[in-house]
């Protein structure tokens, strides 16, 4: 289980996010959704011990989070990928068993198989020699989606994996999320769409800069919870 225990986290005096708490059990989907500054990404970071908390903190089957990163796969935005960095799409595969091999030794048999079968899972095994940045941004997506597949983790977040992806894509993904649940994995997707993909997810994690709503989407997505989160003209109308 996840468990984040009232974190909180503040720039230069700032606060960017209010005691956080909530819980995620085995082999569930949560959607985190909300604003733009809403601290979406920052609670992920602070979550992973990326950047610091002032209070609070991320328990994953009881330990501290950050010290077991090794448990977990992480694909940031797109934005904040170099895709300029001369890399092949096996190689950024690759990087998701440096755990298991080391950083000097060779790749073993076992590992290679496990990044062949990722890449296949996401339709990219034909294009493993291309460079990184000669791909679309789907097809760079999938590759990403196929490191965090590689990793074997067992907590899996994601933050925007479907900014600038095709629907072939976010299908693509959403099926992996569904298997992905079927193994008992944790799973926690940032999403920015209040649309129908919303019903995919068990629950949904409501977020400005403190915790709005969590719980089903029925439960959560109302207009009430939304202009609270979103501010009192909100409309889920013209979302």
């Amino acid at each position: 289980m996840l468990q984040v225990q009232e974190l909180s986290v503040s720039y230069r005096g700032v606060a960017a996010l209010e005691q956080i708490n909530y819980q995620v059990p085995a082999g569930e989907l949560v959607g985190v959704v909300g604003p733009n500054g809403a601290g979406k990404s920052t609670m992920v970071k602070a979550m992973l011990g990326l950047i610091r908390a002032v209070a609070g903190k991320a328990m994953f089957q009881g330990k501290v989070l950050g010290q077991q990163l090794g448990r977990v796969a992480y694909v940031p935005q797109r934005s904040h990928i170099d895709w300029d960095y001369p890399i092949t799409v096996w190689n950024v595969a690759m990087m998701a068993r440096t755990v298991q091999t080391g950083l000097f030794r060779r790749t073993s048999v076992q590992s290679q198989q496990t990044v062949k079968a990722a890449l296949e899972r996401v339709g990219m095994y034909h294009l493993r020699d291309r460079q990184i940045g000669e791909l679309s941004g789907g097809q760079q997506q999938r590759v990403f989606i196929a490191r965090a597949l590689a990793k074997e983790a067992d907590l899996l977040i994601f933050d925007e994996p479907f900014t600038g992806v095709d629907r072939k894509t976010e299908d693509i993904i959403f099926d992996i999320f569904q298997e992905l649940k079927a193994q008992a994995k944790t799973l926690l997707v940032i999403n920015h769409d209040l649309g129908e993909s919303l019903n995919y997810y068990d629950r949904i994690l409501l977020l400005n800069k403190r915790l709005i709503a969590m719980g089903a989407k029925t439960d959560v997505i109302t207009t009430q919870n939304l202009q609270e989160a979103y501010g009192s003209t909100f409309s889920l109308a013209a979302a």
